[in-house]
């Protein structure tokens, strides 16, 4: 086994790969830009080289930078993780001439199976399903629109060399399909260096399931169930789990027979993945293999207990997989979730800044992982697991340089509907500050029906948040249940305030019991009695509650049990009460005596002001074109500019009829959230 490795790449995927390598006993190197001197992989690692600026394309895909790394290192091989130069077979070769390992697959299964034009073709050949497409190269914007008509609409139009949803469109109609072959094209050159692209028929009420297979050189090949990613936005994956509540086993096994079958077809070896769609009655096409590690791998580790970088380094090393397909087990059930940095009000739109709070929920070490002692970390045991996979702390920066995510939450449990509560707990223990994230929406999706019940497709977001995610409107109950917790809270703080301004003397001064609680434009009227061990909230209506918990005036994060449930609450501090946080809902919440209540209901409400008439920069980024000039009358939809941000291009349209009246930048420019781009009359 070689003692040293070099990790090519950054975030939350290198710290992972740090974690395992250092479990095997190998000394690990990290490479860094400018923008992540200061990055937690960096100080993970046992030795660490900067190669460049921050911009990617100068810095971490640059061939000739990674390997001077990997010289001056003196690294026997390189994991390439994710993104960046996983599936670049220039940079396996360039390894392969210097006699490093490169952990993953070799060069001609990467060639075939890591671009999407060839890795269909073989698949046709093979005799596999595939969905309906045209798979030569396209040259302009006038064939797309040609090649998407002959083969019906909607389309796809898809980089080549793409991944992760970067470069990827769909087209309902000309216009769509002439405009989304230029984006795409821009997208795949600007994060591939490759702005091939083909177009394939996009299948309506699909079902994204994925199969995880594992092959050494030795011909062996297994797979490792399935994963079923079917919520998306933007073609990229946000919640996933395993397996999925969708397949039974007959349909599992014929899957996962010919995706090893393919892989073994084009000699692979290492871990990789086989992506399907799969439709209402289980039919499955093959879309493509991913030649590399999974962002979503985490949840297959849960549920058989198999450590995939350590699978994917021995392997490296010419071992053969001490796995065969009958050891394979899928225990219990696993979620991830992922955290972006994103803002989910602004149709998930990149967000940077500085994480001026990031504490994640306590792991806990559980299940199949632990069970053949392969989980990582010094995690304690429950019968349920938590695992953050991460890459920032707290004071970090987020850079706009790089992909927004910025950690992956998992939990997994004996059932699904068990994974799914331990899930909600953890997210609403998740605590970030300073930049937007989009935690309120994936605890929403974790109480959507549809997800419960598992009857989800890739259409979901679009279909259930038509207009965008505007929050969660939380039911009565719970709103009752987060009212007691808040009243009993803010007892606390009264009492609190009573003993440092001196009225309360040895503990016999009485704090009022009779409260009004405001929240979500609801009224309760309850009476709270405390005792040592908490205190029970009368409603109005007779109705009771009990609150316990250890929250002190101060604390942001309150784990509360209420009716013997757990109800975990992010608490921030307004006037006359709380701002609360949970299940996806950002709440004023507001405590007041009876009469304080009465003279608040004659405030007047103060409205926000008219931005209609403006086009606001809705995140970070820089100003690609503009469409429009002073003086142009638009058309509701109309493209007005483009703005790049974190490697994607963002087309902003405008909402309604009017006539530009005034351009506040220009192309080239950067701008901050918010920036008035232009004015309308």
């Amino acid at each position: 086994m070689f003692d040293k490795i070099l990790i090519a790449n950054r975030g939350e995927i290198a710290c992972r790969v740090i974690k395992t390598a250092k479990k095997m006993g190998l000394t690990t190197v990290a490479i860094y830009s400018d923008a992540d001197a200061n990055a937690l992989h960096v100080e993970m690692a046992d030795e660490a080289i900067h190669i460049g600026p921050p911009p990617a394309n100068q810095s971490y895909i640059v061939i000739d930078k990674v390997m001077e790394a990997v010289k001056q290192s003196g690294a026997q091989a390189v994991h390439p993780g994710y993104g960046f130069l996983s599936e670049n077979s220039k940079f396996a070769e360039a390894l392969d001439a210097v006699g490093v390992a490169f952990v993953g697959p070799p060069v001609g299964a990467i060639e075939k199976m890591g671009d999407k034009i060839t890795s269909k073709k073989i698949a046709q050949e093979a005799g596999v399903s595939t969905v309906p497409g045209y798979m030569g190269l396209i040259e302009d914007a006038d064939e797309a629109v040609k090649i998407s008509n002959e083969i019906g609409y909607p389309v796809m139009l898809k980089a080549s060399a793409g991944g992760g949803g970067k470069g990827m469109r769909i087209a309902w109609n000309d216009e769509e399909a002439r405009e989304g072959f230029q984006s795409s094209k821009n997208e795949a050159a600007n994060s591939f260096g490759d702005d091939r692209i083909f177009i394939e028929k996009f299948v309506t009420q699909p079902r994204h399931i994925e199969i995880q297979v594992l092959c050494d050189a030795h011909r062996n090949g297994i797979y490792l169930g399935e994963r079923e990613c079917s919520i998306q936005r933007r073609n990229q994956k946000v919640v996933e789990e395993a397996p999925s509540p969708f397949l039974d086993e007959a349909t599992r096994k014929a899957m996962g027979e010919q995706a090893v079958a393919l892989a073994q077809a084009v000699g692979y070896t290492s871990a990789g993945t086989v992506e399907f769609i799969v439709d209402g009655d289980k039919n499955f096409y093959f879309l493509e293999m991913n030649t590399r590690l999974q962002v979503e791998h985490p949840v297959t580790e849960l549920i058989t207990g198999v450590d995939l970088v350590e699978q994917m380094i021995r392997v490296a090393n010419g071992e053969k997989l001490s796995i065969t397909q009958g050891d394979v087990t899928l225990t219990g059930w696993a979620i991830e979730n992922r955290l972006y940095a994103e803002d989910p009000y602004r149709g998930f739109l990149p967000s940077i800044g500085r994480l001026t709070r990031y504490r994640p929920p306590q792991e806990v070490a559980a299940g199949p992982l632990l069970e053949q002692g392969t989980w990582q970390g010094d995690a304690p045991c429950g019968e349920m697991a938590v695992r953050n996979d991460t890459g920032v702390y707290e004071g970090g920066e987020i850079s706009m340089y790089y992909d927004p995510m910025i950690a992956k939450l998992c939990t997994w449990a004996p059932t699904r509907a068990e994974a799914i509560e331990k899930m909600r707990v953890a997210l609403d223990s998740f605590e970030v500050e300073g930049i937007g994230h989009n935690l309120p929406f994936l605890s929403a999706v974790m109480d959507h029906p549809k997800f419960i019940s598992g009857e989800m497709t890739t259409a979901f977001i679009a279909e259930e948040y038509p207009e965008g995610f505007e929050g969660v409107t939380l039911p009565e109950g719970e709103l009752r249940r987060i009212a007691a917790a808040c009243a009993a809270m803010h007892r606390v703080g009264e009492i609190r305030r009573a003993r440092v301004s001196g009225r309360m003397d040895n503990h016999e001064r009485k704090v009022g019991s009779d409260w009004n609680v405001k929240l979500q434009g609801e009224n309760f009227d309850v009476v709270t009695k405390a005792d040592p061990e908490g205190a029970t909230v009368v409603f109005s209506d007779g109705a009771e509650m009990r609150v316990s918990g250890d929250w002190t005036p101060g604390d942001q994060l309150a784990e509360m049990t209420v009716d013997g449930a757990p109800l975990v609450l992010k608490v921030g501090k307004i006037s006359g009460g709380f701002r609360i946080r949970t299940r996806g809902a950002d709440l004023k919440v507001h405590v007041r005596t009876p009469r304080q209540a009465e003279l608040a209901a004659l405030m007047p409400e103060k409205l926000p002001p008219d931005t209609s008439k403006m086009l606001l920069c809705p995140m970070p980024g820089l100003v690609v074109k503009l469409d429009v000039e002073v003086g142009d009358e638009v058309q509701e939809g109309q493209a007005l500019c483009t703005i790049e941000a974190m490697k994607m291009e963002n087309i902003l349209r405008a909402e309604k009829k009017g006539v530009v009246s005034k351009v506040n930048a220009g192309a080239g420019d950067s701008l901050a959230v918010d920036d008035v781009i232009m004015e309308f009359e």
